[in-house]
């Protein structure tokens, strides 16, 4: 016996709407092994978490926590009987699903669960691109769209989390007869903004369409006004836009204009238009930022009951 303790593995789950992640770290960025599938039903996907896991429990040893960062919307309220279950959502066949009850049948560890924007967020503010903020909200612009701020509040102390996808929008001048792909509510942000919506209207996803078309200038507009409502009403210190619609870079530098004339230098910290530049980033962390969050919530989980 040398006295030297092992680190304590961590589980970390990123559940998208296209794809999940699954991973184990010695901590949020010490990752010893990953794994990415794409999303079906929620059988067989959860399924395939539990048999990664297994796997890796074999070699590794146990995990000490999960943390899981879901796409939703989801029952947070620790109060609800129902808690742990995906509440419900456009993603066909995911409606009422216990996303915690088939790993909690296959392991001891404990288990922390938010949702999918609430871990990106966090991992981007304490590792990515708000380190040294007090204050970020993340946006994921994908299969869904969706933003959550960290630090975050208890759900205990809310309705629920925040669904800023489904806010209501002014539509663009050039975009008024698409009716939008939302089940619930057609043309919110969300069915008008999504991938889907976006290979609805123009036939392929916007890295695939020409650099100066329509598409990015309508998307962009719908975009800022959610930003502009975040910078309004939350007033966080930078706001992270990710997700597979923004990851070829280009849309970001169009929703920091569309944005600066949303606000019209009504907020006096954002005046000056250069401060966009600051203001409205893509994430630190690119396509690790939801798997990393995971990551920490299963760390926070375990280092809380440790102490």
């Amino acid at each position: 016996m040398n006295g030297v303790q092992t680190p304590a593995l961590y589980g970390g789950i990123e559940g998208g709407g296209t794809k999940f992640v699954c991973a184990v770290a010695r901590s949020p960025t010490d990752v010893v092994e990953t794994v990415t599938f794409a999303t079906v039903g929620p059988q067989a996907t959860l399924a395939a978490c539990v048999d990664f896991f297994r796997a890796v429990q074999k070699q590794h040893g146990p995990v000490a926590a999960l943390g899981f960062s879901c796409f939703g919307p989801l029952q947070l309220r620790t109060d609800s009987a129902h808690y742990g279950c995906m509440m419900s959502t456009p993603k066909v066949g995911w409606s009422g699903a216990n996303l915690l009850a088939p790993l909690r049948a296959a392991f001891a560890a404990p288990i922390a669960l938010d949702t999918d924007v609430g871990g990106a967020a966090m991992a981007e503010l304490q590792l990515g691109a708000g380190r040294g903020l007090s204050s970020l909200a993340y946006v994921t612009v994908g299969t869904g769209v969706g933003g959550a701020v960290a630090p975050a509040s208890p759900a205990a102390s809310r309705l629920m989390h925040a669904e800023m996808g489904h806010i209501p929008v002014r539509r663009h001048p050039r975009d008024r007869e698409f009716a939008g792909v939302c089940p619930f509510h057609g043309d919110c942000l969300e069915g008008l903004a999504n991938g889907p919506a976006i290979v609805a209207r123009w036939g392929g996803n916007l890295d695939a369409l020409p650099a100066a078309h329509e598409a990015r200038e309508i998307i962009a507009e719908y975009l800022a006004q959610l930003a502009s409502s975040i910078a309004l009403t939350l007033s966080v210190e930078r706001i992270v836009f990710g997700g597979g619609v923004m990851a070829d870079g280009k849309m970001i530098p169009l929703v920091r204009e569309a944005t600066a004339r949303y606000l019209n230098g009504y907020l006096e910290p954002l005046r000056d238009r250069s401060r966009f530049e600051d203001y409205i980033r893509a994430p630190a962390l690119g396509a690790r930022s939801g798997v990393t969050g995971a990551l920490l919530l299963a760390q926070a989980l375990h280092e809380s009951r440790s102490h």
